[in-house]
């Protein structure tokens, strides 16, 4: 009883421990995250992608493949909901598996805003991922944070503290 008394305190304090650490790492600005979208996946473009994403300099830390409920990716796009676009964006965004993942570097949400390139992929600089994988404004391949705060509270829809490393 004293020894599984001991484990369980030692395991609350290495829960605590990652807890505060992944805390100090979002509030410095240094994750982000993004989405890989249905047609990528599709086009089996999730390779190319994530090599340019860790070529660019930035670590994955959390990262799976998943589908999104039609009542999932409305929840996460309900920031847009009065947009004309919201239910084409939501039937798209349900339509196929997507990967979710959360990316670590200094200044990253400018940092991978500047790596994907413009939303309209033939507006995106040359060699981005947009200007290589998206095939339209509509299907441009990846989502990106906008900002820091966005890009915590995208993190916290998709992951548990307990799937980040």
């Amino acid at each position: 009883m004293g020894i599984k008394k001991v484990e369980g305190e030692m395991l609350d304090h290495e829960n605590k421990m990652m807890e505060k650490f992944r805390k100090e790492r979002e509030n410095k600005g240094n994750i982000t995250f993004t989405m890989i979208k249905p047609e990528a996946v599709a086009a089996n473009n999730i390779g190319g992608i994530l090599k340019m994403i860790e070529d660019a300099g930035f670590r994955i830390s959390a990262i799976k493949k998943v589908f999104l409920s039609k009542e999932r990716a409305a929840s996460f796009y309900e920031v847009h909901k009065e947009r004309p676009f919201y239910a084409e964006l939501v039937d798209y965004m349900s339509g196929g598996p997507i990967i979710a993942a959360i990316l670590e570097k200094n200044n990253a949400v400018a940092d991978f805003r500047k790596l994907i390139g413009s939303t309209n992929p033939e507006e995106a600089a040359e060699g981005t991922i947009r200007k290589i994988y998206a095939t339209s404004v509509g299907e441009n391949a990846v989502h990106g944070s906008d900002s820091d705060e966005n890009a915590i509270i995208e993190s916290n829809f998709h992951f548990s503290s307990e799937e980040r490393f």
